[in-house]
């Protein structure tokens, strides 16, 4: 392996042109890949790429056309479109990739990992999917051409399946993105380490009149201590579940200390310190935000789901769904395709733990 790596991401908004952003600094090769094919147009004319905020460079990314092409001019596949985005990419690429690729989920969602691995086996080819337990960084897309990289995160959980392959994918992270990654005990713990969605739910629930009128309004400071006390709550849920599966995952107070480089304390006071220094960020001006319609079906169902097997009730992440559900007029628990399409109901909890290391559920019936 060369020490410049080509890198395809699928996706084209902020996470994806934050990464890109990390990766040409870091000194590698980033290729974007739009799925909707509208998300590089800004590229066409020669405009480069600029990161401002956490990161600051500027880099003239190569494109794909095509999941193909992202597919064939590539060594590493990172996916980096939002949990309802993440069907339709697995199943644009599984039909391109080879046993020379590693694919990287970033961040994992729903066993998704499993899914593109069933996809893969069943055309005979094994290789290593790395399953993030959340972004390498934070952003904002400001324009087509721009992107505002509000953190680069010190810590992020990650697995691999094939747990065979767990050595040379870590390997293969750090080479890319530096000695920040934090390994975990399979997919189940990585399911359970992303804290996004719980974050996600008291947030936009504390602040839902905000996102609709379409406000200005600061992420952190508005995470007041009622907001806090709920997040908080949240992860005792989370954190039981853990336990019951034997899992170690971090803590919301190390999320926060690992991601945004506060001090410890409590959440709220955590994200006033966030506010005070500027990196607190912008809430969502938009009901029609990944808060909500991708952490609800693609986070808060898969958490809740866990619960309900583990017998560790996860009633907070329930009321929330059934709360945003009756808020969006949708039926947020039928529509996460990902749970749908491995037909969990269909297997064990052992089946899943299996699953969590092996990448593949065997058939109940075989």
């Amino acid at each position: 392996m060369s020490d410049r790596v080509k890198v395809g991401i699928a996706g084209a908004g902020s996470i994806a042109f934050a990464t890109a952003a990390v990766l040409h600094d870091a000194g590698h090769d980033p290729m974007l890949w739009s799925p909707s094919g509208t998300g590089t147009l800004g590229f066409a004319d020669g405009t480069p790429l600029t990161a401002r905020g956490a990161l600051v460079c500027s880099l003239s990314p190569r494109v794909a056309r095509s999941a193909a092409e992202l597919a064939q001019e590539s060594d590493v596949l990172l996916i980096a479109v939002p949990g309802y985005g993440h069907k339709a990419v697995m199943d644009a690429l599984a039909p391109h990739l080879e046993p020379r690729h590693h694919v990287i989920i970033s961040s994992h969602a729903s066993l998704g990992a499993v899914y593109l691995m069933q996809r893969l086996a069943a055309r005979g080819v094994e290789l290593p999917v790395t399953a993030w337990g959340t972004t390498i960084c934070t952003g904002r897309r400001q324009s087509a051409t721009e992107v505002l990289v509000n953190t680069v995160r010190s810590r992020v959980d990650l697995c691999t399946v094939p747990e065979a392959h767990s050595s040379k994918a870590l390997e293969m992270c750090e080479a890319l993105f530096g000695d920040r990654f934090q390994p975990r005990d399979g997919l189940l713990a990585i399911a359970l380490s992303n804290l996004n969605p719980q974050n996600h739910m008291g947030i936009a629930l504390g602040n839902i009149t905000r996102m609709e009128r379409g406000e200005t309004w600061s992420q952190g400071q508005n995470v007041t201590p009622t907001i806090g006390r709920l997040l908080e709550a949240l992860d005792l849920e989370r954190l039981a579940i853990a336990r019951a599966l034997g899992l170690e995952v971090k803590t919301i107070f190390e999320h926060f200390h690992l991601s945004f480089h506060v001090p410890v304390a409590s959440i709220s006071e955590m994200n006033q310190q966030m506010h005070a220094q500027g990196n607190g960020g912008v809430g969502p001006a938009t009901v029609d935000s990944r808060y909500v319609t991708e952490d609800v079906p693609y986070g808060l169902v898969a958490t809740a789901a866990l619960g309900r097997l583990t017998g560790q009730t996860a009633e907070l992440h329930e009321a929330g769904i059934c709360i945003f559900s009756a808020m969006y007029g949708r039926d947020f628990e039928q529509e996460n395709e990902l749970l749908r399409a491995l037909d969990l109901g269909r297997y064990s909890l052992d089946d899943l733990k299996r699953a969590g290391r092996t990448g593949l559920l065997a058939h109940p019936n075989a």
